[in-house]
Protein backbone atom coordinates (compact mmCIF):
# COMPACT_ATOMS: atom_id res chain seq x y z
CA UNK A 1 0.00 0.00 0.00
CA UNK A 2 1.59 3.29 -1.03
CA UNK A 3 2.11 6.19 1.79
CA UNK A 4 -0.17 8.50 -0.03
CA UNK A 5 -2.55 9.37 2.54
CA UNK A 6 -5.67 10.91 0.29
CA UNK A 7 -6.10 7.01 -0.93
CA UNK A 8 -7.53 5.68 1.82
CA UNK A 9 -8.13 1.93 1.84
CA UNK A 10 -11.63 1.17 1.09
CA UNK A 11 -11.97 -2.31 2.61
CA UNK A 12 -10.46 -1.00 5.73
CA UNK A 13 -13.77 0.65 5.79
CA UNK A 14 -15.85 -1.37 4.23
CA UNK A 15 -14.75 -4.25 6.80
CA UNK A 16 -15.14 -1.67 9.53
CA UNK A 17 -19.03 -1.07 8.43
CA UNK A 18 -20.18 -3.79 9.88
CA UNK A 19 -21.46 -3.11 13.67
CA UNK A 20 -20.42 -6.53 15.34
CA UNK A 21 -16.79 -6.23 13.89
CA UNK A 22 -16.55 -2.29 14.70
CA UNK A 23 -17.37 -3.89 18.11
CA UNK A 24 -14.85 -6.48 18.37
CA UNK A 25 -11.69 -3.09 16.55
CA UNK A 26 -13.04 -1.08 19.86
CA UNK A 27 -12.74 -4.55 22.54
CA UNK A 28 -9.41 -4.91 21.00
CA UNK A 29 -8.41 -1.54 21.84
CA UNK A 30 -7.84 -2.36 25.43
CA UNK A 31 -5.47 -5.65 24.31
CA UNK A 32 -5.77 -8.76 22.34
CA UNK A 33 -7.96 -11.28 23.42
CA UNK A 34 -9.14 -14.57 22.62
CA UNK A 35 -12.26 -16.03 20.11
CA UNK A 36 -14.06 -17.19 23.27
CA UNK A 37 -13.64 -14.03 25.04
CA UNK A 38 -14.78 -11.60 22.36
CA UNK A 39 -17.58 -13.97 21.51
CA UNK A 40 -18.34 -13.79 25.27
CA UNK A 41 -18.28 -10.09 25.76
CA UNK A 42 -20.30 -9.15 22.10
CA UNK A 43 -22.90 -11.86 22.99
CA UNK A 44 -22.18 -14.03 20.08
CA UNK A 45 -21.48 -17.52 19.69
CA UNK A 46 -18.06 -18.49 18.46
CA UNK A 47 -18.58 -19.60 15.30
CA UNK A 48 -20.28 -15.84 14.63
CA UNK A 49 -17.40 -14.04 15.72
CA UNK A 50 -14.59 -16.38 14.37
CA UNK A 51 -16.11 -15.36 10.76
CA UNK A 52 -16.25 -11.80 11.99
CA UNK A 53 -12.62 -12.24 12.93
CA UNK A 54 -11.51 -13.78 9.93
CA UNK A 55 -12.99 -10.93 8.03
CA UNK A 56 -10.94 -8.59 10.14
CA UNK A 57 -7.83 -10.56 9.90
CA UNK A 58 -8.07 -11.17 5.65
CA UNK A 59 -8.21 -7.34 5.56
CA UNK A 60 -5.06 -6.63 7.41
CA UNK A 61 -6.98 -5.16 10.58
CA UNK A 62 -6.13 -8.04 12.89
CA UNK A 63 -3.43 -9.81 13.53
CA UNK A 64 -4.02 -13.53 15.12
CA UNK A 65 -1.20 -15.82 16.98
CA UNK A 66 -1.52 -19.37 18.54
CA UNK A 67 -1.24 -20.17 21.71
CA UNK A 68 -1.33 -23.75 22.76
CA UNK A 69 -4.78 -24.28 21.35
CA UNK A 70 -6.40 -20.61 21.89
CA UNK A 71 -5.91 -18.25 18.79
CA UNK A 72 -5.34 -14.69 20.28
CA UNK A 73 -6.60 -11.69 18.13
CA UNK A 74 -5.31 -8.35 18.47
CA UNK A 75 -5.16 -4.90 16.40
CA UNK A 76 -2.45 -4.15 13.64
CA UNK A 77 -1.54 -0.49 14.29
CA UNK A 78 -1.24 0.00 10.38
CA UNK A 79 -4.96 0.46 8.86
CA UNK A 80 -4.99 2.65 11.88
CA UNK A 81 -2.42 4.82 10.71
CA UNK A 82 -3.60 4.82 6.92
CA UNK A 83 -7.29 5.68 8.45
CA UNK A 84 -6.01 8.79 10.86
CA UNK A 85 -4.10 10.47 7.95
CA UNK A 86 -6.73 9.98 5.23
CA UNK A 87 -8.80 12.15 8.25
CA UNK A 88 -6.07 14.33 8.68
CA UNK A 89 -6.52 15.46 5.22
CA UNK A 90 -9.44 16.61 5.63
CA UNK A 91 -8.49 19.19 8.51
CA UNK A 92 -8.30 22.26 6.82
CA UNK A 93 -11.89 22.04 6.30
CA UNK A 94 -12.46 21.80 9.33
CA UNK A 95 -10.08 24.77 10.37
CA UNK A 96 -11.40 26.47 7.72
CA UNK A 97 -15.02 26.58 8.92
CA UNK A 98 -14.02 26.98 12.58
CA UNK A 99 -12.26 30.60 11.60
CA UNK A 100 -15.17 31.37 9.58
CA UNK A 101 -17.23 30.90 12.62
CA UNK A 102 -15.01 32.66 14.77
CA UNK A 103 -15.19 35.39 12.23
CA UNK A 104 -19.15 35.68 12.37
CA UNK A 105 -18.98 35.48 16.59
CA UNK A 106 -16.64 38.87 16.30
CA UNK A 107 -19.01 40.33 14.30
CA UNK A 108 -22.06 39.60 16.17
CA UNK A 109 -19.97 40.86 19.29
CA UNK A 110 -19.17 44.11 17.38
CA UNK A 111 -22.54 44.44 16.29
CA UNK A 112 -23.63 44.24 20.10
CA UNK A 113 -21.38 46.33 21.38
CA UNK A 114 -22.20 49.82 18.55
Amino acid sequence: MSGNHSEMDMTTLSALAEPNRMHIVELLRDGPLTVGEIAERLGLRQPQASKHLKVLSDNGILEVRADANRRIYKLRSEPFQTLDSWLKSFRHIWEERFDNLDQYLRELQNKDKS
